[in-house]
């Protein structure tokens, strides 16, 4: 046999071995069944509700004052759970995935812009039947929570913010658009890539627990997540953010880990510039916290939230008497929400709007 000869059939045997691994690989990165997951994530107290054509998960326990959680992006309602724990016995605690997260998934309008959240976010406030309440966010839910708190002044008795990171804008990061080659995610997806975007949001990653990468690994690969998400970060744009931030009149927590890399630590003292309008601004810093704070410490974040809750509220601040409150560029307001209720049990197949 030639050297030609053996030359080919090596690299034969390696191309068909390469051609095995990517087959192996696709196969064990293939969409999860939503029945699936929500056997293994969606045990009581989950329950779902269709809003515009969009089947919601959520969870509403305890009762008392109603606080409403807003996950950030690539996260879940599950990982608000210390909070829960920290609030049920005196409120009612209502989370929910938003759309391209948890076990809600895509929206099959396949839009995933700022104002489309916000109307669904409204649309799901109404179908519960909430009529004032405080409302909480995270990340992308912080910007949410600021969209809806100045569209809605009379309905949000006050507002916490952590790591908040809706002024990316002003430390020069403006968004370029998602690259078409990120779309590879949507077919390889490894398992590294969760645990380093929560290992970089921990202030200590050797805190992060298997348990935490496993959970978020299983939720990305829900049928059509890994397309939603990635057009999420194709369609954002997060609007005139600081415009709304100085019309806010409600008392507001503003919470930051101080090792944040994602939103720096840095952005709170703009925020809190911002939020001079408010009655009241708690602001607490956290050493040793990143950007992945709730994952990390909940417990600990819980506890202050839950003293700062119990203290008496002070009066809201009137509205500006020369304009009302700002609309981010493209966020028109919404018109009345026709609100659609409909419950399945969980582990259902998707539900349609009665």
């Amino acid at each position: 046999m030639t050297i030609g000869r053996v030359v080919l059939r090596v690299f034969g045997v390696l191309a068909l071995v390469g051609l095995v691994a990517l087959g192996a690989a696709l196969w064990m990165q293939r969409d999860i069944p939503a029945a699936e997951l929500e056997a293994r994530y969606g045990g009581p107290p989950s329950q779902f509700v269709v809003v515009d054509g969009v089947r919601f998960h959520y969870r509403d326990e305890g009762l008392g004052p109603v606080v409403v959680l807003l996950h950030a992006n690539f996260s879940n309602l599950l990982d608000w759970e210390p909070w829960v724990e920290a609030l049920k016995d005196r409120y009612r605690v209502v989370r929910f995935d938003m759309t391209s997260h948890g076990l809600t998934g895509p929206d099959p309008t396949g839009d995933y812009t700022l104002a489309r959240t916000l109307r669904l976010t409204e649309g799901l406030v109404d179908a519960l039947g909430l009529q004032t309440f405080t409302l909480a966010g995270i990340s992308l839910g912080g910007t949410i929570s600021i969209h809806y708190t100045a569209a809605h002044p009379d309905r949000v008795e006050r507002l916490i913010l952590l790591n908040p990171g809706s002024l990316e804008a002003t430390e020069g990061m403006k968004s370029r658009g998602l690259p078409k080659a990120a779309y590879v995610l949507e077919y390889l997806l490894p398992r590294a890539l969760p645990r380093f975007m929560l290992e970089s949001g921990f202030g200590d990653p050797s805190r992060l627990p298997e348990s935490l990468v496993d959970r978020w690994y299983d939720l990305w690969l829900l049928e059509g997540q890994r397309r939603a998400q990635l057009d999420r970060l194709s369609q954002y744009k997060a609007g005139d953010i600081q415009g709304l931030i100085r019309s806010l009149r409600v008392p507001v927590l503003l919470m930051w880990g101080k090792d944040n890399k994602t939103a720096a630590f840095s952005q709170s003292a703009t925020f809190l510039e911002l939020l001079q309008g408010a009655p009241s601004v708690k602001f607490i810093p956290y050493p040793g916290l990143g950007h992945m704070a709730l994952e990390e410490d909940g417990a600990r974040l819980a506890r202050d939230v839950r003293e700062w809750l119990d203290a008496p509220a002070p009066a809201p601040a009137p509205a500006p008497a020369s304009r009302d409150a700002p609309v981010a560029q493209g966020i028109a307001p919404a018109p009345p929400f026709p609100s659609q209720l409909a419950r399945k049990p969980v582990g259902s197949g998707p539900s349609s709007a009665s």
